[in-house]
């Protein structure tokens, strides 16, 4: 007998798709012609199959590479730690027990998430890839016994959601192949008897697999296991109808975000999206061209019809009898097809310039075609940038960073991997929050560069009249600020204390030297009177001042 429960989860899933199907034809078009290794959304494909059947320009497939790399570096560059930990009452601030808790929190999560097997770096790359291509990405937080946490990015063609009242995306489908030998790996004595007796005829075979995580509404907080929990979840055997793995999740496993939604709407929209007619359009005017250059190259011969040059030779080297009359002139010439290239040249760029502005590539390509600008007009600059990608990139920092890190903090406090939290926090109810420190958020932050340098330049006119003016200004933390607006490393900045412990040095090595070069008047100046005596005849006694 069917389990009632598979039996209403692939109800649901038969929902989910049948809500899923116009998007999943206009996502077939967009991978076509601008991400062809995940059009997998209409279509079975074999793997090695060549997928650029209607790619001719290739602006928005390395456009979309770049935008995805682009944003990698902006909100999680592994090159750095682009995000802190912090209490959420201010007055914890002051608390040096806590703050060395925070950074020591950051910086465990920053080891776990770059460790080898974790494989987040290349898995968020994926998943900024999806979000500029279709407009929503999905990540897998897993929790693998022996490994830790392991990261997953979710092909959208796998992917099926749902959100709750407030717009929180809290059911996750995901509908995926395994081979038979997969299965058995990974459910062992579960995996249904069908798949069993294929893996020994066909290990490499395929079966559909759905996972299932949704809220936990029937939560018995008495228990100790998963139905204690906050989501529930399933694996099903999709063809035979079967559970094959029960269980539950804390917090949710999936981070799923969008790029911008419409009304009403559950999927992202994507900058491809915006630009799909401009994408099909120059790769029309490509094909185009390509056939009108074809012809201006290699054109048509026009060719006198009286059959003797029926067996024309166009190859190079050729010899064609019967192609001159007696007079040696041609009887075959060049079709003149009246084709203007570089008209057809001016407007494809000019729609390769919409593609590339719709995916920021003009955006950052602003410093690099600029270099010998100032260092103002360089942070007004980047302060442009920061604006124009703060609603998309903020975004993802509450969509996909914010639940990935509450469910990384979840897996490593439930293995007893956290360090001990302090007991003024602890007795504060230990809340923490996120503090993102990533490249974005010092461009967003560029405004207050841009004020500080303009009131400088404004001011230094007015200085050169009254100098004095100028101590309205706290030098260090102007320069303090400056530099984490700029993200200049903190370990080459020195501390409050090391400045002060300089500049006393400095001013004791001056006193010393103004001593000395008293000291050098003083006996120069008893030198010259002692010789103005002598020769003016007078013998100054030893040891006596001259008068």
């Amino acid at each position: 007998m069917a389990d009632s429960r598979a039996e209403d989860a692939c109800r649901l899933q038969s929902q989910l798709e049948a809500d899923r199907a116009t998007w999943d034809i206009h996502y077939s078009e967009v991978a076509e012609r601008v991400l062809p290794r995940q059009d997998d959304f209409n279509k079975i494909r074999t793997g090695g199959e060549k997928r650029t059947e209607k790619i001719f320009d290739s602006t928005a497939v390395l456009a979309l590479d770049r935008a995805a790399s682009a944003i990698d570096s902006l909100i999680t560059p592994a090159s750095q730690q682009w995000h802190g930990i912090e209490p959420e009452e201010e007055y914890l601030l002051e608390d040096k027990q806590t703050m060395e808790y925070c950074q020591n929190l950051a910086k465990l999560l920053f080891r776990v998430r770059y460790r080898p097997m974790a494989n987040f770096a290349s898995q968020a790359h994926e998943c900024y890839v999806s979000l500029m291509a279709f407009g929503t990405l999905g990540m897998f937080i897993d929790d693998l016994l022996g490994i830790g946490i392991r990261y997953k990015s979710i092909a959208l063609s796998e992917l099926y959601i749902a959100e709750n009242h407030a717009g929180i995306v809290d059911l996750v489908h995901r509908k995926f192949p395994l081979t038979a030998r997969q299965a058995l790996q990974k459910f062992g004595p579960r995996c249904p008897e069908k798949i069993a007796k294929t893996a020994e005829q066909n290990s490499l075979q395929k079966f559909d697999f759905l996972h299932c995580v949704s809220p936990n509404e029937e939560i018995n907080p008495r228990r100790k296991d998963y139905r204690s929990m906050a989501f529930k979840s399933y694996y099903l055997f999709y063809e035979g109808r079967e559970i094959v793995s029960e269980g539950g999740y804390r917090t949710m496993p999936y981070s799923v975000s969008r790029h911008v939604t419409a009304p009403r709407e559950i999927y992202g929209r994507s900058p491809a999206m915006q630009v799909l007619p401009d994408i099909k359009m120059v790769n029309e005017m490509e094909k185009t061209i390509i056939r009108a250059a074809h012809k201006i190259v290699d054109p048509p011969m026009l060719a006198y019809g009286d059959g003797i040059l029926s067996a024309f030779n166009a190859r190079p080297n050729a010899i064609n009898y019967g192609a001159v009359d007696e007079h040696g002139k041609q009887l075959v010439i060049p079709m003149k097809t009246g084709s203007n290239l570089p008209i057809a040249l001016d407007m494809t760029e000019q729609k390769r310039k919409v593609i590339n502005d719709a995916f920021y590539v003009t955006l950052f390509q602003i410093l690099v075609q600029n270099p010998q600008m100032t260092a103002t007009e360089a942070m007004i600059r980047a302060q442009e940038k920061g604006q124009l990608l703060a609603p998309t990139v903020g975004r993802q920092q509450s969509e996909f960073l914010g639940p990935t890190i509450q469910r990384e903090l979840d897996i490593l406090g439930a293995a007893g991997a956290l360090p001990p939290m302090p007991p003024l926090l602890e007795r504060m109810g230990g809340r923490l929050k996120v503090v993102y420190t990533s490249p974005l958020t010092r461009l967003r932050r560029a405004e207050d560069g841009v004020a500080i340098m303009r009131t400088i330049e404004s001011v230094s006119p007015i200085a050169n009249v009254k100098p004095g003016v100028m101590d309205a200004f706290d030098e260090d933390a102007v320069v303090r600020e400056l530099a984490e607006i700029n993200g200049v490393p903190a370990k080459v900045l020195r501390s409050k204390d090391q400045i002060a412990a300089l500049r006393a040095s400095q001013q004791q090595a001056a006193q010393q030297q103004n001593l000395l070069e008293g000291a050098d008047t003083a006996a120069n100046a008893a030198k010259n009177m002692a010789k103005a005596a002598s020769e003016a005849g007078f013998v100054v006694p030893a040891g006596a001042s001259p008068q």
